[in-house]
């Protein structure tokens, strides 16, 4: 018998596979953050039914998302090539002005969106004990090092978003967080890709490790964006369990650093009282992000984060009740607001390492 919870995420994580076409070949609606939450969940929903259905369909979503959005298809080697957004509109054409309302709808790659993917493929190597994931993670990992981040050791810096086939940039400015994130989820792939017996080659990306933490300013990690301090806590959950595998001092300090961020950037979050806002004026995938990230806080420890775990439950709940989902700004977005939803519900999937019992290739 399985809780509510478990049942509410389920019901929405089939739905989503019925609506985006998961078991058909033809008519796929594939979206590259979405697919990547979706596979975490359909791991979180395995370890919690032990249906071998849920670890099916993980196993099935990546298939589509390599057959859809791999710009080179190549059945052995997936993600050499990156993996495109998967946005309507086509990517801005060499010599065509820039325009930043288009921007958000044209497609090309997004660094932020290929780390979800890789924590995905991480996850779902870790879940079924299959390393072919976890050798895909890597490749994707080294794939995007190359291609997002340029200049000399030590003053590298990263590209916010490239052109589908990785040749130019089309957004030139740097995430806010993008460092941080590639430093947080190439730690965990060179985790994983050692447990494998041979271990799984991951070529480049202790170097790319070190590229990533020099270009991570500590002091200015505070957002004010929901689904960015989701993100911060989520990252942070995840060098939590590394440093729990491995202790680094400096990465100690780093996810002090962190927490003290996240404290801030909540701290001004709750000022906003953007939650008191009628749902049709909010965007549910953004704060439901934020509530994935506040599920991590008690397995952080973080005294100061602590009061702000009631959140969680208020968004959650929020957006569980019918009349705000409603709104034609939740229809808009179903599918991210639907699988974030999911995630809100059963966080471990995304949050949590899936463990390893005599890892085999």
């Amino acid at each position: 018998m399985i809780d509510a919870k478990t049942k509410h995420a389920a019901d929405l994580m089939e739905s989503f596979a019925e609506r985006t076409g998961l078991n058909e070949q033809e008519s796929q609606r594939r979206y590259l953050w979405t697919d990547a939450f979706a596979v975490c969940n359909f791991i979180a929903l395995h370890r919690a039914t032990g249906e071998a259905r849920f670890a099916a369909m993980a196993a099935k979503l990546v298939e589509r998302v390599h057959d859809v959005l791999a710009p080179r298809r190549d059945p052995e080697n997936p993600t050499a090539a990156g993996l495109r957004i998967g946005k309507p509109l086509p990517e801005r054409a060499v010599g065509e002005p820039y325009d930043a309302s288009l921007e958000w709808d044209r497609d090309g790659q997004y660094f932020h969106y290929l780390t979800k993917w890789m924590v995905a493929l991480d996850q779902l190597a870790r879940d079924t004990r299959q390393a072919r994931f976890s050798a895909w993670a890597c490749t994707l990992a080294q794939t995007a090092h190359r291609a997002f981040t340029y200049g000399a050791p030590g003053r590298k810096r990263m590209y916010w978003k490239m052109s589908v086939d990785l040749s130019r940039a089309q957004v030139e400015s740097m995430g806010h967080h993008d460092p941080l994130d590639g430093f947080v989820t190439y730690l965990g792939l060179v985790s994983t890709a050692a447990c494998w017996r041979p271990p799984v080659a991951c070529p480049g990306l202790a170097g790319a490790i070190a590229d990533f933490e020099s270009m991570i300013e500590p002091r200015t990690l505070a957002t004010s964006d929901p689904l960015g301090i989701g993100g911060l806590l989520i990252d942070a959950c995840r060098l939590q369990q590394q440093l729990e595998e491995t202790a680094h001092p400096h990465h100690r300090r780093l996810l002090d650093a962190m927490l003290a961020g996240a404290e801030v950037s909540l701290r001004a979050f709750v000022a906003q009282q953007d939650l008191r806002l009628a749902a049709d004026r909010r965007l549910g995938f953004r704060e439901l992000g934020l509530a994935i990230g506040l599920a991590a806080v008690p397995r952080l420890g973080a005294s100061t984060l602590e009061r702000y775990t009631g959140l969680q439950n208020e968004i959650t709940l929020f957006w569980l009740d019918p009349k705000s989902r409603a709104t034609a700004g939740w229809r808009e977005h179903q599918d991210i607001n639907d699988v974030m939803l999911a995630t809100a519900l059963l966080p471990d999937g995304m949050l949590v390492r899936s463990p390893i019992a005599g890892g085999q290739a």
